[in-house]
């Protein structure tokens, strides 16, 4: 008799493409993911999974049955819905953001997590979008706020909130109150984020557009290291200054005004749909609400 453990198996094994990342994903052994995907092609005799030196693929009976799989563990997550109300959202959620976020409202969807879904554990993963995508990918988190919109047609999202870039400076460099042309940035260090991220590329270019051959541009992981070097004088910067208000109303750092500027940061909530993915998309849509209201304040 086919139960749903083995239904699970066949779903994971087929999803991560091994035994051993199936076993994982649902807290077993791997004996124990191989004894259900067993039983579960007695029971249907049919093969499911063809076994080679390159690992395993679906058989072309087993692709034909992945999708009534899917169904039918989504028809048994929609029953525990219901029946759970309040309490289905449980469990641990492995969330990874971008550090600007951490610094604007995520802490307030941390906290309506707390208050509405008190059974909810949260495991925060802080790190840029690049990183971010790739353990999204690799199954490593369940749910991203990130730069950009889904590059795989697996990835589900909904739209969070975009963030202005601005050219940012510390009074110490004599920037502000004043145009400032290309040209003239390009005589300093420009400090960034990483080299992968849309800013540092957008500011590359417009250097080079601008005559400037070799712009020096630091890019950086850390959105704090980045506010730092800018507090320093090191170098004006790309940021967005809704992460610097407090530096802005202080008179710390200040807003240049630059002839161009990158283009916004537009956030999204990404993740990989499967069959349990009901806590994810319930996390994904509250934060878009959280979002929305941040910007309105």
């Amino acid at each position: 008799m086919m139960d749903f453990k083995q239904i699970d198996a066949f779903v994971w094994v087929a999803e991560l493409g091994s035994f051993r990342a199936a076993a994982e994903k649902l807290n077993t052994t791997q004996p124990a993911i191989s004894q259900r995907i067993a039983a579960m092609e007695k029971s249907m005799t049919t093969r499911l999974f063809e076994r080679g030196a390159r690992g395993i693929k679906l058989t072309e009976k087993g692709q034909e049955l992945l999708s009534h799989a899917h169904r039918m563990l989504e028809l048994r997550n929609e029953m525990l819905t219901v029946a759970k109300a309040q309490n289905a959202v449980r469990g641990t959620l492995r969330l990874g953001s971008s550090e600007t976020l951490v610094h604007t409202w995520l802490h307030h969807l941390i906290d309506a997590l707390h208050q509405k879904y008190p059974a909810l554990v949260v495991e925060l993963h802080v790190d840029t979008s690049h990183v971010l995508r790739a353990q999204l990918a690799a199954h490593q988190i369940d749910l991203a706020f990130l730069v950009g919109q889904p590059q795989s047609p697996r990835e589900c999202h909904l739209y969070l909130c975009d963030y202005e870039l601005a050219w940012i400076a510390s009074p110490r460099l004599k920037l502000q109150q004043k145009p400032v042309s290309l040209t003239e940035l390009g005589a300093y260090p420009i400090i960034t984020y990483p080299t992968v991220s849309q800013p540092y590329q957008a500011i590359k270019a417009l250097l080079e557009g601008a005559g400037i051959k070799t712009p020096r541009i630091y890019g950086s992981a850390s959105l704090s290291t980045i506010v730092q070097m800018t507090l320093r004088g090191i170098g004006p910067s790309v940021i967005a200054p809704a992460v610097i208000r407090e530096e802005i109303l202080e008179g710390k750092l200040c807003v240049l005004d630059v002839e161009k500027t990158p283009e916004a940061l537009g956030f999204y909530a990404c993740w990989v749909d499967s069959p349990d993915s009901h806590t994810v998309r319930t996390v994904a849509r509250l934060a878009q609400r959280v979002a929305k209201a941040s910007a309105q304040t």
